[in-house]
């Protein structure tokens, strides 16, 4: 287990939005064992006018707000010695996806920057160099509910949250296919049968039935993971 917990630090102007769902369940266990920290820092502490203005017109005209750079890098500043990336979340951004949640449970913790209104001023998330990353293709109010997504992805990854490794492995993403449809008792429910196999205490059978009904789900619901899938099998051509 790493020395120290995973540490999310969250830079928002609804700081009360945390920890919200992450204070139940496995999260919320782990948040109280001390597995992982949570720190919230409120944007608009850093306004230095009196009416505590933390957004401006856009230039060039337009609809909307927009966070304005000194505001934020100074609460970047605030936070320098946060560890881990900087991540600013945006429906522009690199799309969240399994990989880039395990790499984020390796490091020492995020800063998750989370815009309003139309976002936030570009010249300040280049200079510091972070990372844009989206949760999908739609949109929502604030990055507050996509910070909450991302931090709930990670740390059930934290050594300590989840009880046997086995169960990452077998879930879906893990091994770049969806997971097979799941199925519990009684066997016979409403006249509607479960897989005879599943029953069988045949473990390899049971197995090679969960890989063909993997393979077969994500070939038919998505097909552009699959299309992913059958590239990684394929040897490199220095190996051939």
């Amino acid at each position: 287990m790493k020395d120290s917990a995973w540490q999310a630090t969250i830079l928002t102007l609804f700081p009360e939005m945390f920890p919200g769902p992450l204070g139940t369940s496995l999260a919320g266990k782990s948040l109280k064992d001390g597995i992982w920290t949570l720190k919230t820092l409120d944007i608009r502490q850093f306004a230095s006018d009196k009416h505590r203005t933390v957004d401006d017109t856009p230039l060039g005209g337009g609809v909307g707000m927009v966070l304005k750079p000194d505001v934020v890098a100074a609460a970047l500043d605030h936070v320098a010695d946060a560890p881990g990336p900087r991540i600013y979340l945006t429906p522009r951004g690199r799309p969240l996806d399994q990989p880039l949640v395990r790499e984020l449970a390796q490091s020492d913790g995020t800063v998750f920057l989370c815009g309003r209104y139309e976002g936030v001023d570009q010249r300040v998330v280049d200079a510091a160099g972070m990372m844009e990353v989206s949760i999908g293709d739609y949109i929502l109010s604030g990055g507050e509910m996509a910070a909450l997504t991302v931090i709930d992805a990670v740390v059930r990854l934290l050594p300590g949250v989840i009880g046997k490794e086995e169960s990452h492995r077998e879930e879906s993403f893990e091994t770049g296919l969806l997971e097979p449809s799941l199925y519990t008792h009684p066997r016979d429910w409403n006249g509607i049968q479960a897989p005879e196999i599943l029953a069988s205490g045949h473990h390899r059978k049971i197995a090679e039935w969960r890989q063909a009904e993997a393979e077969r789900e994500t070939r038919e619901r998505r097909p552009d993971l699959w299309q992913r899938y059958l590239q990684g099998q394929m040897p490199d051509k220095d190996e051939q």
